[in-house]
């Protein structure tokens, strides 16, 4: 397994440690999410998407981003690293600005991130295998994009909306300026 692999490896079981902790605490750390225009929440920016408000919720977005991190290793490391953190910062602060006032938790904004990372990257950088990787986003994961729909009101669609808007922002922005792949 190459250094990449298990850092990712990493990244996916601190997500897991979390979730064991606020499972067996009742889910005492969700007061540590997003409250939109609360400044006492403002850590929640960077720590929602640890959190999670059961474990079906926490198996929902654990898969996908174990899929997605491993298609985006395909642009290195260091690109990795850098979209992951734009789309968690850029997806908190859009949440915590414009959402509705309630908490906003989940690895959802990020998992959208990375998909809308996916589906444009591979078109921007011109190489047939990521241009593969975008094809085959859509076709297994294209239904997500109905996720930015408020639909239910116990589901933070405002994440997956700025998510899916961050990703997309990475996908040309990285795709333009060389990141060195690792």
């Amino acid at each position: 397994m190459s250094r990449d692999y298990k850092l990712l490896g990493w990244l996916l079981v601190s997500f897991a440690a979390v979730e064991l902790v606020n499972f067996f605490t009742a889910r005492t750390l969700n007061h540590l999410g997003i409250l939109p225009r609360e400044a006492h929440s403002l850590w929640g920016i960077v720590l929602a998407p640890w959190l999670h408000g059961s474990i079906s919720h926490f198996l929902s977005n654990i898969v996908p981003l174990a899929v997605f991190g491993a298609l985006m290793l395909e642009y290195g490391l260091k690109r990795y690293l850098l979209v992951s953190l734009w789309i968690i910062v850029f997806t908190g602060l859009m949440v915590w600005l414009f959402g509705r006032s309630a908490y906003h938790i989940g690895a959802s904004g990020l998992v959208y991130g990375q998909f809308g990372f996916l589906l444009l990257a591979g078109f921007y950088h011109r190489k047939l295998v990521k241009i593969l990787i975008s094809v085959l986003v859509v076709v297994f994961y294209g239904s997500l994009v109905f996720g930015i729909l408020p639909t239910q009101h116990f589901i933070s669609w405002e994440s997956h909306l700025f998510g899916l808007v961050s990703g997309l922002i990475a996908a040309r922005y990285w795709n333009g300026r060389p990141v060195e792949k690792s």
